[in-house]
């Protein structure tokens, strides 16, 4: 079916495949750290509030994981312009 495309339509279509498969992995990613800090950080039965020693357990992991995600997002980003400069 890709071969009735002319070849920008063929590489605007992969463009967007691979944004939708990095988003995907992305919220995967966001789901997988809900699970885990939840399950790290969350000692006790959920209440109204968490306490002290949970809010700050969910904050540095969370924190950890923007960090993780912002290098990740800074290498896909560098890899994409270095394809994008060898066309």
């Amino acid at each position: 079916m890709a071969d009735k495309f002319d070849e920008a339509t063929q590489k605007e279509l992969a463009s967007f495949l691979e944004t939708q498969q990095a988003i995907a992995r992305l919220n995967s990613s966001v789901q997988q750290l809900t699970t885990t800090c939840w399950d790290k950080c969350v000692t006790g039965t959920p209440s109204t509030r968490f306490s002290r020693g949970e809010e700050n357990c969910l904050g540095n992991c969370v924190g950890r994981f923007l960090d993780t995600s912002l290098f990740m997002v800074k290498q896909l980003e560098a890899k994409r312009m270095q394809i994008q400069g060898s066309r």
